[in-house]
């Protein structure tokens, strides 16, 4: 946008929640985006470098800037952009900070605790002052979005990436519906090798017109996986490009997928960083895929405890016993134990999956009938049907 509609009834004004804190601002995100179509930055300066002086901007801002110094920084900003209009929440709504934020020429301030409709009759009102209206959501075009399923694990040669891909071609493939498969593993994944899949387009290039995305414009950048009619969002090609993706980016991309997509699975590095966890908080699936290992039961323990301590639900969590078998190793009853989590799946080791691996071939296409493709058939029967964890 390089110039301000006339202000009018039918102006539409692009709306921005900046927060620095991750959870604080996929909260915000959250209340907003079945409505409205969301920017996020995590500071102002990102906003400087993004946004036009001449355009209308509805900035919402997050608990982080509801303190004296925070309403100045709202307050030099709003100074050098007159277009834009400023909503900020706070956790501490007192009368003090009322009146600054009143001689800050702040449009509305709200308590932490505010919900969703509470928050959008506020940039309601900051935007008629303009003339105008919040641009409303893409997700408006599908009343009910479609199923996110994230792959996790805390430790590197779980077989995270292998469930993932079985998983996604099995949900394209057996399912009617339609299902697309992103690798945010961002410095080294490997699914487009797995799938043999040539990544002529990734995240990368999304990340190119990430502010104006449209579900058309994600739809042209995705690769099909031919065998399976599953679509593909690669990883950057290079690990260095991992830096440009942010945790909103991820967000925003997974949920404009799922406005045309019935199902979206999102293969992740192993590790719990700001990307995972944003994932994490939006999906209504999360596989955590442990072998029954003594290292990794230690850290899918860890992994459990981190979700309770940021209240995400475990009731999304189902554990998937990943090359499980019974020699040598823990076992299962011993892993549901210690994790206190009952396995729904258990996929056994089987010589099929390395060998379907090494062809770019899910083992599910590859040696269909083996016991591992089994056991990915029954996960994603499970998914499918939406079962009660046990």
């Amino acid at each position: 946008m390089s110039t301000a509609p006339n202000p009018s009834g039918d102006a539409r004004f692009p709306v921005a929640v900046v927060e620095p804190t991750n959870r604080a601002r996929g909260r915000i995100m959250r209340l907003l985006k079945d409505a409205l179509d969301v920017d996020a930055f995590p500071s102002i300066e990102a906003v400087q470098q993004e946004i036009d002086l001449n355009t209308p901007w509805i900035l919402v801002f997050g608990p982080s800037y509801g303190d004296d110094a925070g309403v100045k920084e709202v307050q030099r900003l709003a100074q050098a952009y007159p277009l834009a209009r400023t909503v900020l929440i706070a956790d501490d709504l007192s009368t003090e900070l009322l009146q600054r934020a009143l001689r800050a020429h702040i449009g509305d301030v709200l308590p932490a605790f505010a919900d969703a409709n509470e928050l959008l009759e506020a940039i309601a009102r900051v935007a008629d002052s303009l003339g105008g209206t919040p641009v409303p959501s893409a997700g408006g075009k599908r009343d009910n979005l479609g199923r996110l399923i994230t792959v996790v694990s805390t430790k590197g040669g779980a077989g995270k990436s292998v469930v993932a891909s079985n998983v996604g071609v099995l949900l394209a493939q057996e399912t009617g519906g339609s299902a697309a498969l992103v690798d945010a593993d961002l410095q080294f994944g490997d699914i487009a090798i797995m799938l043999n899949v040539p990544p002529e387009h990734t995240i990368v290039d999304v990340m190119g017109v990430i502010r104006r995305l449209e579900p058309e414009m994600l739809r042209d950048l995705l690769l099909p996986h031919d065998p399976s009619g599953l679509l593909v969002l690669p990883a950057p090609v290079e690990p260095a490009f991992a830096d440009q993706v942010g945790a909103a980016d991820l967000v925003r991309i997974v949920n404009t997928l799922r406005v045309f997509c019935d199902y979206v699975v999102v293969d992740t590095a192993p590790q719990l960083n700001d990307v995972v966890l944003a994932l994490l908080e939006e999906s209504d699936d999360i596989l955590l895929v442990c072998p029954p290992e003594v290292p990794s039961v230690k850290n899918a323990r860890l992994a459990l405890q981190t979700l309770r301590l940021l209240n995400i639900p475990l009731s999304k969590v189902r554990l998937v016993l990943n090359r499980s078998t019974t020699k040598g190793k823990v076992d299962p009853r011993e892993v549901e134990k210690a994790l206190q989590l009952k396995a729904e799946v258990e996929v056994p080791v089987d010589s099929a999956v390395p060998q379907a691996v090494n062809e770019g071939l899910p083992v599910v296409l590859a040696a269909p009938r083996s016991a591992a493709a089994k056991g990915y058939r029954k996960l994603a029967q499970l998914l499918v049907a939406g079962e009660p964890r046990v």
